[in-house]
């Protein structure tokens, strides 16, 4: 699907939402078809599978670093390398909820509970963006809000892709910060 028509239907589906606090929607105003309606207009790698329904939303404000470093399996080749993110989990209306970092990638709540977890896919979501992505989540460290999350879906991505500045060298071992913003959705089990 053309990028320019997903993501504006993506968050028209999740602007339903933009009054709701990062809390589990039971009792939610979002519609089970507007929360079908959101990975319908994704790329179907990063669609989280059927049995699973959104339990938290957030919107992830921060930076990635990025460090220079030789590329692998080869001798004098040299790039741009995702080196960790540090972001600030936010609710529509900008509570801050928890933070994302790592590595390894960890998303941890006010509450203390946080999870980490595996990269099924990604998908990309146009130029100067990071990709959007589909994470299956590992068992919750602690009781709270990241309790009983199946899947962490990163959308709606702007910025932080790697530096277009030179990686030589000269330069390897050096970090460079990029800004970036991203829609995480937190999925349970139905």
């Amino acid at each position: 699907m053309n990028k320019t028509l997903a993501l504006p239907f993506l968050l028209a589906a999740l602007g339903g939402c933009a009054g709701m606090h990062a809390t589990t929607t039971t009792g939610s105003s979002v519609p089970a078809d507007a929360r079908a309606a959101s990975q319908v207009s994704l790329p179907e790698a990063v669609r989280v599978p059927s049995g699973n329904r959104i339990a938290m939303e957030t919107v992830g404000v921060g930076e990635i670093t990025y460090q220079c470093r030789a590329k692998q399996g080869t001798a004098d080749t040299y790039e741009w390398a995702f080196a960790g993110p540090q972001a600030r989990l936010a609710t529509r209306d900008g509570a801050t909820v928890g933070s994302y970092y790592g590595p390894p990638a960890t998303w941890e709540s006010r509450d203390g509970s946080r999870l980490t977890g595996t990269q099924v896919a990604i998908a990309p979501a146009g130029p100067g963006n990071i990709p959007y992505q589909l994470v299956k989540a590992n068992p919750a460290m602690g009781k709270g809000a990241m309790t009983g999350i199946t899947y962490v879906q990163r959308v709606a991505t702007r910025g932080g892709v790697a530096p277009t500045l030179p990686c030589t060298a000269a330069t390897a071992g050096s970090n460079q910060i990029v800004s970036y913003q991203a829609d995480y959705l937190f999925w349970s089990a139905v």
